[in-house]
């Protein structure tokens, strides 16, 4: 499949648009050329969300799958990529909820409170450092699923507040009380496994 570029090289502006103009049409090439230009983004969030390789494979194969079935439900509202993590989003989350078992009820700690203020532990610092990568995924599949994809969403995939209201179903101001509470229970995480992170941030 070839998209006749710009010139200075770059692929034109509307090249998703052509792209699934032409699967729609039938061009099993184009829609290949689809999955070759979003397959790599696809799999991060369903890993982010999965926390193993295996699953994420698995489900990052099926997504493409339903976004070729629903490609013509696309009405171009929203970027491609952003519609495509939509439906992967929504792929793990039932797979997650296949596999949820009740979880512990934890109490609250108004200590903690007080030490998470005090240390004001920055995900977007920890999410930076390469190595620390692994540790912040494990600590994401601890988490509830809503606080998981909320995370997702905003931090991994870097939706804008609105989009995420529209496929929540909400108001912005829901999703940022969500988020709120999502990054506050990745915080708590964090310090109950501070081993895992630098001393420098405690």
């Amino acid at each position: 499949m070839v998209i006749e570029v710009e010139k200075g090289g770059g692929l034109p502006a509307n090249a998703d648009k052509i792209l699934i103009e032409k699967s729609l049409a039938g061009d099993t090439l184009a829609f290949e050329e689809l999955v070759r230009r979003y397959e790599t983004k696809v799999y991060t969030v369903a890993y982010r969300f999965m926390g193993n390789h295996a699953d994420a494979a698995d489900l990052a194969q099926e997504a493409f799958i339903r976004i070729y079935k629903s490609l013509g439900k696309f009405r171009g509202e929203a970027a491609f990529l952003t519609w495509a993590y939509h439906i992967t989003a929504n792929i793990c989350r039932d797979e997650l909820r296949k596999r949820q078992k009740e979880a512990p009820v934890v109490q609250e700690r108004p200590e903690q409170d007080r030490i998470l203020a005090a240390h004001q532990v920055s995900l977007e610092e920890l999410a930076e450092q390469n190595e620390l990568k692994g540790n912040i995924q494990k600590l994401l599949g601890n988490l509830s699923e809503d606080h998981r994809l909320i995370l997702v969403m905003r931090e991994i995939q870097g939706l804008a507040y609105e989009d995420i209201a529209r496929q929540l179903e909400c108001t912005v101001g829901t999703v940022k009380s969500r988020l709120s509470r999502a990054r506050q229970a990745l915080k708590e995480q964090v310090l109950a496994h501070r081993e895992l992170f630098p001393e420098g941030l405690w």
